[in-house]
This record gives C-alpha cells, structure tokens and sequence, in this order.
C-alpha cells in the first residue's frame, strides 16, 4: 500500500514538472524585459546614462539606530539636565567668530556669524570602547538628548545654518564629555552713543544665557578663559575692531533668580576718511565759496545774491543727507555742530552783503540829500540797473552853484553863531571810540567787506582748531 502511494506521487511529479519549468521561465523573461524597459528609459531620459533607483536600506539611519543602542538612549530620561537635584552642572563655552556682517546705525544693531560650542559630561551618554575614540554625530541624535538651552540676550534675529545639512556637530566621548556645536548668525542690540558722530567709537557686546536653569542648576564659564574667544581676519567698510574680549558676570530676575552671563565685547571705531569725503570737504569747501562774495563789488546786486542763495541751499542739501541717514536721537552730534555752525558762516556772509548793500544805500541818499536834487530830477534816474546809486552817475556840476554857495555861507555863518565857547558849568560830551568807529564803517560801507576778507576765514580757522582739538 505504501509502495502504490509512493509511485502515484512519483508520477504526479513527473507530470507537473514540465508546467513548473515553462512558469518560472516565463517569469524570468518578463522581468528582464522589464528591467531592459526602465534601462531603456532611463537612458533617453538622462541623455544615456543608467540611472536605476535601488531600494536598499538607509546605512546612516541603521548606524543612527544602533549608535542608540549603544549610547543607551531609550534607556534614560533627557529631559532632565544631567545630575538632576545635585550640583550645578558646569557648561564651558568657547566661541569662534566668524564675520562681522553688518552694523546699522539706524537700527543701532549688529549681524555676526559665528561658531558656538558648548562642553560638558552627561555620564548617561558613555559608552564602552577599547579604542577610547570618541563618536561624531549630527543634528538628528542632537533632538533626542539633553543640549543646554543657551540664547542670545537682547537679540532680534538669530537662526542655525542649514546649508547643506544643519550645521550641527555632536561628539561624544567614551567618558561621557560632550562637545556640542553650532554656526549661528544672530543680529543683536548694540546701544551706541552718537554725541562724538563720525569721531566716535562704539562698545557693542554679545551676551550668552541659559532661559531656563538659574545658577543653582546651570553654570556658564568661559572654557579657556580669555582664549576662548577666537576671531578671523575680520575687516569692516566703516569700522575698525580695535578689541576683542570675553567678559562673565551675572544677570537678576525678579521671578526666576540669578542666571550666568557671558559677554562677548568688541570695540569699533569707525574710519573717518569716508565722511571727510562725503561731509566735512564739501561743507568748507561751501564755506570758502561763500566768501568770494566779500571779493565783488558790492554794486553787483544779482552776482552776490545768487552766490549767497547756492551756498545757503547747498548746505541744506549736506545738513537734509546727513541728518536722513542718521537715528532721530534727541541730543546733538559732532558733525550736526560742524554743518550748523559750517551754515551760520555762510548766512552771515549773506546778511553781510545785505548790511553793505543797505549803508551803501543810506550813503547815496544822504549824498543826494546834500546835493539838494530838484524835485522835478527823479531819484530812480540817479540809480544803476543794479538798485543801486554810483557816484560817477551823477553830474553835480548841472545843478545851479549860486544855491550852494549861498547855502554854504549860510551854513557857515549858522555853526559861527551858534557853536561858541563853553561857558562855566557847562560839559563837553565826547563820542565813545566805539560808536566812532562804527558810524565811520556806516559812512563807508565798502570797509564791511574789506574787514570780512578777514575776520571771516580766521573766525572759521579758530572754530575748526577747536572743533577737531574737542573730537579727533
């Protein structure tokens, strides 16, 4: 009976055989021409080149998982800090800047680049290893275990470098010492002082704190001191760095105690040549101009006024720039002493020429007056195309000379009977040097302009002595 079962399975065997070959043939042919198709493809949609996408597992990933493994992740709690309820845990810091972006005036901020690591021993993440090497990790083992929450005080902006992967940097070390970094750009409040604008210098600084642990469960200090601050070549289009230190202290909040502070102070002072171009040339240059007014004749009405009116414009222009690339501060900069007074100069040259012109004035007039015109002889005839009276114009010699000489002898004998010697008790009143000399200048107007030639450039010369002996 066994031997009949037996040979019926030999023969059903032998019977699917044939079946099973032509099945699994079939099978393999579909599936090269398949491949051959996609191969087929891939080559006229890459220009010829074989690109087939194979499913194979992520090698980082599986190294990823067992690296928790063997850092023993899932086996400990990260969200607390490490030796959580002892001591404070000691972070060391050190930083590596990069670059100095940008500094605004107006926004009275900062931009920097820079490197950022953080150390400390978290004794849940050692490890056994024979070799004593350490482990290198990135961003993605950094989410899954305890980092200390260090932020930027006073910062506006700030975010990590994505580019091509996050830049982050993970290494572990077999004892448990971590180092953890970061390349960040943040940009900071820098509160500058503009009283000394452009001949300032400016003392900005980057602070460093935890948000969440106080001194008691967290301690920030600088790892190696004061060469823990490490600086590229760092060059700035308006500033120099003149210094670089780190400074720690301590910050007090009402509700959440003390907190470790690291500073990052930089001294900037800022280049002057670029505003001796932009600025201070120009406005002596506009001040110089106006003086060439003091050089022409003081009867060239439409010369001297336009030249006094371009100056005056021009250094609005200078003052409107400078003040619009500026921060609205409300007490007084260097260089607005500088335009201000730089302005004053050039209107008083404009309000000397009105002075000259108006005594020049008076001076023709009492000219006339004593020449005694006839009514019927128009003052404007005597007057130039200018506004204003020349003595060549006017021919004396028409006048009627019996008039004169009968109102000079009158006059003579008038000033013989009434000036007379002083009698006893009577004083003489003499006139103060002063007001001789002025009403000497008033008689003679053309002396205003010769005394300018003078006393501006100098008055000019001993503000600019005292201005850069206060700034420089």
């Amino acid at each position: 009976m066994r031997v009949a079962f037996l040979a019926l399975r030999l023969m059903c065997l032998a019977w699917f055989w044939p079946v099973t070959q032509l099945n699994s043939s079939t099978f393999l042919n579909k599936k090269r021409h398949k491949e051959q198709y996609v191969g087929e493809n891939t080559k006229q949609k890459h220009g010829g080149r074989v690109d087939l996408k194979l499913k194979k597992m992520d090698s980082t990933k599986s190294m990823l998982i067992k690296s928790e493994q063997l850092l023993r992740i899932e086996d400990h709690d990260f969200a607390m800090r490490p030796g959580f309820g002892g001591s404070a845990i000691p972070v060391g810091i050190d930083v590596q800047v990069e670059s100095i972006d940008s500094i605004s005036e107006v926004n009275m901020d900062f931009t920097m680049t820079l490197y950022l690591r953080h150390y400390w021993q978290d004794d849940r993440l050692a490890f056994p290893s024979s070799s004593n090497k350490s482990r290198t990790f990135d961003a993605r083992l950094v989410k899954k275990i305890w980092v200390p929450d260090v932020f930027f005080v006073h910062s506006k902006r700030s975010f990590i470098h994505d580019t091509t992967m996050e830049n982050i940097m993970l290494r572990v070390y077999p004892d448990g010492n971590i180092l953890y970094s970061v390349r960040i750009t943040v940009t900071a409040l820098c509160a500058m002082d503009f009283s000394s604008f452009p001949l300032d210098t400016q003392n900005c600084s980057l602070e460093l704190e935890s948000y969440a642990y106080n001194e008691n469960d967290l301690m920030l200090y600088w790892k190696n001191g004061n060469d823990s601050l490490r600086t590229d070549e760092i060059v700035l289009s308006q500033f120099f760095v003149e210094d670089f230190q780190p400074y720690y202290g301590l910050a007090f909040y009402s509700s959440t105690g003390w907190y470790n502070r690291l500073y990052i102070n930089f001294i900037l002072r800022r280049h002057i040549f670029f505003f001796m171009l932009q600025t201070y040339f120009p406005t002596m240059l506009m001040v110089m101009l106006s003086w060439v007014s003091f050089w022409i004749d003081r009867r060239a009405v439409p010369a001297r006024v336009s030249l006094g009116i371009t100056t005056v414009l021009t250094m609005s222009t200078i003052i409107t720039g400078v003040s619009a690339s500026m921060p609205q501060v409300s007490y007084v900069k260097a260089v607005d002493i500088y335009l201000w007074a730089s302005f004053l100069f050039v209107f008083l040259s404009v309000i000397e020429y009105a002075a000259v012109n108006y005594f020049t004035t008076v001076e023709e007039m009492k000219k006339l007056k004593r020449a005694k015109i006839p009514d019927s002889y128009e003052a404007t005839q005597a007057m130039a195309f200018d506004g204003c009276f020349h003595d060549n114009d006017i021919d004396l010699t028409s006048f009627p000379e019996g008039s004169s000489t009968s109102n000079t002898g009158r006059n003579t004998q008038t000033r013989n009977s009434t000036v007379s010697a002083p009698t006893e008790g009577t004083r003489l009143h003499h006139k103060h040097p002063i007001k001789q000399h002025l009403s000497f200048i008033r008689s003679n107007s053309y002396m205003i302009d010769s005394y300018s030639r003078v006393l501006f450039p100098l008055a000019y010369l001993l503000f600019n002595i005292i201005y850069w002996s206060m700034y420089a």
